[in-house]
């Protein structure tokens, strides 16, 4: 299998061929914006770095950390400046991933399952470091005949073991008594978290920075501001995204597109049509077809 060295690269032949795909990248790949792809993905950290922020979480890197994101949860990595960010970033479809569970092993259990305290990430042990590295070099090995069998089972020995790993955490974080010091990040703001929590139970609603600055009792410069600083991008930008996430969820359910519209919080069609195509690259409409 060809390990990409472009994100993009690795999510659209993921989408193209609906099965998974991988990408070793550093710091020379400009970041995205915060965004949403309808794959999974498993970001792995191999030399730390800035900030992630999934949902409306925040994390902090560390070399070792591994991320599990499931389809259409919004992410965004901080810009990496000057600070070489080695990682791996694995897409998955999850459609793919779902024929290979059975009723006694769920393969998508790392991606759907938030119950936790360590949200979506993981700290992986130097055992684990290895073994996760090491599936990962079956993956890019050179082979010939039976070539796709194998790339099939070495893929599907690695979710299994995620998936093991993950299980295993969830039953410690069960058995431990809660920390008032635990946090997704040091760096993590309330203030934030609660404009974030804020955002996504109310995306039916006009969100305007002037409505937002006034329920949290803030400026609308100090609101942008420190909106900025804690997540990298604006406020508008994280509206529209999750807006999005929400409107592909709502189509793949078979709602139409004019019911999505308005489920999902845009107050004008034609503003719907173009922020969804700039997003998507195709229309509502379109990608719809797609999904049935």
């Amino acid at each position: 299998m060809i390990i990409h060295n472009s994100c993009r690269a690795a999510i659209q032949s993921c989408l193209d061929t609906k099965t998974f795909a991988a990408a070793h990248l550093y710091n020379d790949e400009k970041t995205m914006s915060i965004h949403i792809h309808d794959c999974y993905e498993v970001y792995y950290s191999i030399s730390g770095g800035k900030q992630f922020l999934i949902d409306n979480r925040f994390y902090d890197f560390q070399p070792g950390d591994i991320f599990f994101i499931n389809q259409y949860e919004s992410h965004y990595l901080s810009q990496i400046d000057r600070v070489t960010h080695e990682r791996i970033v694995l897409s998955v479809y999850p459609d793919y991933l779902r024929r290979f569970s059975t009723e006694q092993t769920d393969l998508n259990c790392c991606f759907t399952q938030r119950d936790t305290s360590f949200g979506h990430r993981l700290s992986l042990s130097q055992e684990e470091k290895k073994r996760f590295l090491y599936y990962i070099h079956k993956l890019s090995e050179e082979k010939d005949f039976g070539q796709d069998l194998l790339e099939q089972t070495a893929f599907l020995e690695l979710m299994v073991y995620l998936n093991r790993i993950f299980l295993l955490r969830c039953e410690e974080d069960r058995t431990q008594e809660p920390r008032t010091d635990q946090r997704a990040s040091a760096a993590h703001s309330e203030q934030i978290d609660a404009i974030l929590s804020y955002v996504n139970q109310n995306l039916t609603e006009e969100l305007t920075i002037g409505k937002l600055a006034a329920h949290f009792y803030l400026s609308s410069s100090y609101l942008c501001r420190i909106f900025k600083d804690e997540t990298g991008t604006t406020i508008n930008r994280y509206i529209t995204a999750k807006r999005i996430s929400r409107a592909k969820a709502l189509l793949a359910e078979g709602y139409s597109v004019t019911e999505t519209c308005g489920m999902c919080g845009f107050q004008d069609y034609s503003n719907f049509l173009k922020a969804f195509t700039k997003a998507v690259g195709i229309s509502p409409k379109k990608y719809a077809m797609y999904e049935q």
